[in-house]
């Protein structure tokens, strides 16, 4: 099943973020086969405010599992986390 990992950092983390960036990095190498594809959620200006992964996980507990496990968590950098579930309906501009 797919899922979709919305998060938005607190305000004015990027400090943060980027002092935590190499345990976040360790942890995604080690979950890559999960990640179908994700990236940067970016304001008007281009700043990371937060970010978005499209995963497959066998159901809602290993989808919100995988999210939990991210140091980012730990670390006290996200304002939210959204998990819901994901149904893809247009790849590369064709219905499926």
């Amino acid at each position: 099943m797919l899922f979709a990992v919305i998060r938005h950092d607190k305000p004015n983390s990027l400090g943060l973020r980027l002092s935590e960036r190499p345990k976040h990095l360790e942890y995604l190498a080690t979950v890559l086969d999960k990640i179908i594809y994700g990236g940067a959620l970016l304001d008007d200006e281009g700043k990371q405010i937060g970010s978005m992964l499209i995963i497959d996980a066998v159901d809602k507990a290993a989808a919100d599992a995988f999210a939990v496990a991210d140091p980012y968590v730990d670390a006290g950098l996200f304002a939210s986390t959204f998990v819901p579930q994901f149904r893809q309906v247009l790849k590369d501009g064709a219905w499926l």
